[in-house]
């Protein structure tokens, strides 16, 4: 029997993940590590009474189902594990061979482990893997998702740059000049905002409101990485990177020096508001800024790595420090899910620059596909996840022929410089000829070199003749 054949016999069972074990007459030992795995990265179904031979599953049934069910039910609330496992328990009878199916569900309270903690597995492709000691404290600060920026730090008001405190206030009352807030003193503002606990300065608000010296002490290379890429990979294009964004003081800085490069790389259409006004508040638009700020809000600056956005030729990508919550579909479903950093979540959504309610996907999905062909991907791991916005072929091709445009034009220019060399009264008449072009190319390009410093004209246009200036 294959295991097409088994899904299908198993009609009411949601294969999300699967493992199987032969244990015939007792629990595998092999079955804590994937208790441990899909508790740390999935969920999934542990199947008992089912041998797998390459790519096919035979049935086996187990001898003494009751038994082993008490067994293995037992151990995942004995205290072998670290937590108590509940799972979702169902038997089944296929050829007269009685099987266990047992679902684990993913654990809100990672990590799960047996005996002890070096005993921590997670989930890769079929199989389960012993994590790294970097994995597991990815999944140890993940325990602590949706408190870590509340904690309070040893700085106070005095450490937060004042030039972003004023920036914001000021893009508070422009934004919202109705806003209660508006009529707060700096500290209580800041109170309000969750910034200041007690005369201290909490880890979400320092990252948005600090100076960058200050926030380096806590964290070590604070930065957002921003590339802009010259391909669909780093390999394709003629240099690793044609823009890399520098340094800024915080959060805030950040975001607006990175929107303002991602608007430009988006497609907006032109359109006017009621008052006559071009707009660029449209959806593609919205949910690229959703996009930006949902990093902002759920990266784990405690990771080793660097929140990352990236600008290839075919897509804008997003990598986060640190998993959701929940699989993505879960998160979707629900259109709620608690950010990782609420203390930086709040203080963005007080400018409304993102959603107060719900996750925030639907809206970069829905934006998105308002305008371009392809759905967003999203990648979810143990320490990242990753979600990919795709620009439409036609814009691809697009750029591609004015890559290919630009290349014939800096050749045309090379030929017109040879040709001045040889002949430095030569017409644009004779250049037009001698390149196969019409004299408004050649003009056009003249006039580039011009600009360029690369060549001159001196004398008249019938009589003069050209200079090059760069050798």
């Amino acid at each position: 029997m294959n295991k097409a054949e088994l899904i299908k016999l198993l009609q009411d069972i949601e294969w999300e993940a699967f493992e199987v074990k032969e244990a015939k007459s007792e629990v595998p030992k092999s079955s804590w590590e994937t208790v441990s795995s899909f508790s740390n990265t999935s969920g999934g179904w542990l199947i008992f009474g089912v041998k797998q031979l390459g790519k096919r599953y035979e049935i086996q049934g187990v001898n003494n189902p009751s038994k082993i069910e008490q067994d293995f039910t037992t151990t995942l609330r004995s205290g072998k594990f670290n937590r108590k496992i509940t799972p979702v328990c169902k038997k089944y009878k296929i050829d007269n061979k009685t099987i266990l199916a047992f679902y684990i569900s993913l654990s809100d309270r990672k990590p799960i482990y047996f005996n002890e903690i070096r005993n921590t597995f997670i989930r890769t492709g079929s199989g389960d893997q012993r994590a790294t000691k970097e994995e597991i404290d990815a999944l140890l600060r993940q325990s602590a998702y949706g408190t870590k920026d509340k904690e309070l730090t040893i700085y106070k008001l005095k450490d937060l740059d004042t030039k972003t405190i004023i920036d914001y206030k000021r893009y508070l009352k422009d934004i919202n000049p109705e806003h209660p807030y508006n009529q707060l003193s700096t500290e209580k503002l800041l109170e309000k905002l969750n910034v200041l606990v007690c005369g201290k300065v909490t880890i979400g608000g320092l990252l948005v409101f600090g100076k960058q010296d200050t926030i380096n002490k806590l964290l070590t290379d604070f930065r957002i990485d921003y590339f802009e890429i010259p391909g669909t990979t780093y390999s394709d294009g003629p240099t690793r990177y044609t823009f890399r964004l520098s340094e800024e003081e915080n959060l805030f800085r950040f975001y607006f020096s990175v929107i303002s490069r991602l608007v430009k790389k988006i497609d907006i259409p032109f359109k006017l508001r009621k008052d006559g006004l071009a707009t660029d508040n449209q959806p593609q638009v919205i949910a690229i800024r959703e996009a930006l700020v949902n990093l902002l809000m759920h990266t784990d600056y405690f990771s080793t790595m660097k929140p990352r956005i990236r600008v290839f030729t075919d897509r804008i990508e997003f990598m986060n420090p640190g998993s959701l919550p929940k699989p993505i579909l879960t998160i979707i479903k629900e259109d709620f899910t608690q950010p990782r950093n609420p203390t930086i979540a709040r203080i963005f959504r007080c400018i409304k620059l993102s959603e107060n309610a719900g996750s925030g996907f639907e809206k970069m999905f829905k934006g998105w596909l308002s305008y371009y062909k392809d759905k967003p991907k999203i990648t979810n791991d143990i320490d990242y996840y990753k979600i990919e916005f795709f620009f439409n072929e036609e814009r691809l091709m697009a750029i591609g022929d004015q890559k290919s445009s630009q290349k014939s034009s800096q050749k045309s220019s090379q030929k017109i410089i040879e040709l001045m060399k040889v002949n430095s009264y030569i017409t644009i008449e004779e250049l037009a000829q001698d390149l196969k072009i019409t004299d408004r190319a050649i003009k056009k390009n003249i006039q580039n070199l011009k600009e360029k410093g690369i060549i001159r004209r001196v004398g008249p246009d019938k009589g003069g003749y050209w200079e090059i200036i760069q050798k």
